[in-house]
Formats: C-alpha cells, sequence, structure tokens
C-alpha cells in the first residue's frame, strides 16, 4: 500500500517562497511509469494540477504556474518537493501530493491519480 504525507508551513507570507515536502511509503519514487504530482485546491474552487517529476527527474508544470514553481527530490529520502515562489493570497489552497501511472508522460492528468496525500492547508497572509 503506497502511502503519501505531505508537511510544511501552514501560513506563508505574501512574495515569500511557499515549501512544501511529500514523503512517500510502501513504493519508490524512482519506479517507472509513475509521475509525483502536485495538485491543489483553493477555496471554493476545483482542483489544479501544477507539475510533476518522474523516474529520471525529468520535470513537468502547468504553463500558468512554470514561472514560480519547482519540484525536486531527494531519492534518499524517497520524498520529493514543492516550492513556489513570489505567493499571493490567491495562492491560499489545499496542496495535494499524488502519484499517476502512465506508459508515455507529457505532463498534466493524462490517467488519473491512483495514491493521494491527505492533503496540507497553505494560508498566504501576512
Amino acid at each position: 500500500q503506497v502511502q503519501l504525507q505531505e508537511s510544511g508551513p501552514g501560513l506563508v507570507k505574501p512574495s515569500q517562497t511557499l515549501s512544501l515536502t511529500c514523503t512517500v511509503s510502501g513504493g519508490s519514487i524512482t519506479t517507472s511509469y509513475y509521475a509525483w504530482s502536485w495538485i491543489r485546491q483553493p477555496p471554493g474552487k476545483g482542483l489544479e494540477w501544477m507539475g510533476a517529476i518522474i523516474r529520471d527527474a525529468r520535470t513537468y508544470y502547468s504553463p500558468s504556474l512554470k514561472s514560480r514553481t519547482s519540484i525536486s527530490r531527494d531519492t534518499s529520502k524517497n520524498q520529493f518537493s514543492l516550492q513556489l515562489s513570489s505567493v499571493t493570497p490567491e495562492d491560499t489552497a489545499v496542496y495535494y501530493c499524488a502519484r499517476e501511472p502512465y506508459s508515455d508522460y507529457g505532463g498534466g492528468v493524462s490517467n488519473g491519480m491512483d495514491y493521494w496525500g491527505k492533503g496540507a492547508l497553505v494560508t498566504v497572509s501576512s
């Protein structure tokens, strides 16, 4: 059973960088044919895919967030991380990490996530 757990500060000030880490257990983030994604949901809005990292450390980002987003990983800890810079109150959301199986990955969401973290609420406020 794969489990994902988000961690990081729940409050970030405007203009600062939001940083979250996803710790994965029950499966390796270097396993082939899985994309490890970050997805968010602002209050009262739908889910937004932000980006993903795959086995060979290639990263993919949403075009609308690409200039502010960075995804990295620490294979020794089986973790992957999200950094979102220059945040504003509009970045307030529940942030999820998730796993998506794929056969030929090109970014975005194709097959749907098979495992999700519980989500972490991040509020951007001074």
